[in-house]
Order: C-alpha cells, then structure tokens, then sequence
C-alpha cells in the first residue's frame, strides 16, 4: 500500500467531448452553470488543488466552442487534446498526452462529476498497491435491483450482494489502461467505463468506497440535487441525502 504521506504522481483524464444526449438541450451538460461556475470547473478543482497531481489531461470535441474560453484551460498543469466519437475514443487521444516516463497512474474522472471530494480521491491512492491492476470508485448497491424485459415487467429480484455503482474517477496504470483500450479499439468493442476494458484482459480492479455525493449530471433535476451538495459543503454542514432530494435516486447511477 502507498506509504503515508508520499502518494503517487498522478495524471488526470477528463473526457469532455460528449454532447450530453440524455440531458438534452443546446449547451453539453458540463458547460452547464453550478454554484457560480460551470459544471467542468468543479470537476477539475478538486485535482488541481490535490498535492498528487502531476497535470491534466482534457479531450473536448473538436467543434467545442466552450471550453476555450475558460480560464482553466490556460492553466499550466492542464493539456487539450481533440477526443474522438465516443468515450473511451476521448480516453485514448488524452493518454496519448500523459507522459509514459514511469507509467504514471491516470485517473480517469467524468467533466459532469462535479461533487468530488478530496477525501475520495484520497481512499483511491490508498488503495493502490502491488496486487491490484486498479481501483474504482464506487457505493456498494443499496436498492432492490430488479431485472425487467424489455416491455419493463419485472422478471426477478436480484441479490445485491457484492453489487456497487460504479462512479470516477478510476486509477490505472496508463500503459495498462492504454493497452485494454487499444484492444476494444481493434475488436470494435464499446465500453462504458474504464474497468469494463480492463476487465477484458483479465484483470481485476478493486472497488473503492467513496461519497454517496459523488453524482453525475445526466438529467435536469441532478443540476439542483449537486448545487445542495456543494451549497452544504460551503456551509460545513453534512451534504444532503440524495435520496431524500432525488427519490428516482439520480445520485446513485453508475458511470
């Protein structure tokens, strides 16, 4: 485990290039204005004030006229790369700017994952040692998982044990996470979040128990729910329940 007080350099990857279907609307969602910034601006505070940071990797899409236009994107430790059609497109070109020299660990974080904690990316870098390929950030399922056909009947009840919520971010070794991507690339596989391509060679990345408040803007009403969360921060106050404000339990989904 990594000893106290001498955490690992780390390169963050923010894949910015989506256009934010679900959420609709003209602006991509993080773009969107929270608590008196943008959405992607509190998704990359959290690193760029985090002593482990070595630099930052953001891939937007190529006819992005946002993201210029803010001050972080000049910041010293932040790179922009073009991203590419889909997501894990986007990771590739942006570990192409993470400098291989000592295979660097890359965390790979969502632009709409504005309430991240210090403290969460912490438990991460703790969690890193010789025997994982990785870890993940996450909440252990608390709901009654139900499994529906495609009308939405109910055909079973699921067990939920050993069952999390995969959020980000997700820490990998970058020749590692290079290597899985590059292999979805060439069998035209899609995933939908990092570990899923490392899971494909193989490997096995640990779970890591993070903040409930950790959620990601995908819909309307998750604009406010965060807005509370950081509003509760500011205060010092304990962050709102998510499923108390959200009962649809926006707060709870995975990446």
């Amino acid at each position: 485990m990594t000893e106290r007080g001498a955490p690992p350099s780390l390169w963050v990857v923010i894949p910015a290039a989506g256009a934010g279907r679900r959420f609709g609307g003209a602006v991509p969602k993080q773009y969107l204005p929270l608590a008196g910034r943008l959405v992607i601006e509190h998704s990359l505070e959290v690193f760029l004030r985090h002593p482990a940071t070595a630099g930052i990797v953001v891939a937007v899409a190529a006819d992005d006229t946002f993201w210029q236009r803010l001050p972080v994107a000049g910041h010293p430790r932040v790179v922009t790369v073009t991203g590419g059609v889909e997501r894990q497109h986007s990771v590739a070109r942006a570990l192409d700017a993470v400098p291989a020299e000592g295979d660097p660990w890359v965390a790979v974080h969502d632009a709409a994952r504005p309430c991240l904690e210090a403290a969460d990316v912490d438990a991460l870098l703790a969690a890193l040692d010789a025997d994982i390929c990785g870890c993940v950030l996450g909440v252990p399922a608390s709901d009654t998982l139900k499994q529906t056909d495609t009308d939405g009947d109910i055909q079973q009840t699921l067990s939920r044990t050993g069952i999390w919520q995969a959020h980000t971010p997700q820490l990998f070794r970058r020749s590692l996470l290079q290597e899985a991507l590059g292999q979805c690339e060439a069998a035209q596989i899609m995933v939908t979040d990092e570990a899923g391509a490392v899971e494909r060679l193989g490997g096995r990345p640990r779970m890591v128990s993070g903040g409930a408040g950790n959620i990601k803007i995908t819909r309307g009403q998750d604009l406010p729910l965060a807005a509370a969360i950081l509003a509760a921060r500011e205060a010092g106050t304990t962050s709102p329940d998510v499923n108390e404000l959200d009962p649809a339990g926006s707060g709870s989904r995975s990446t």
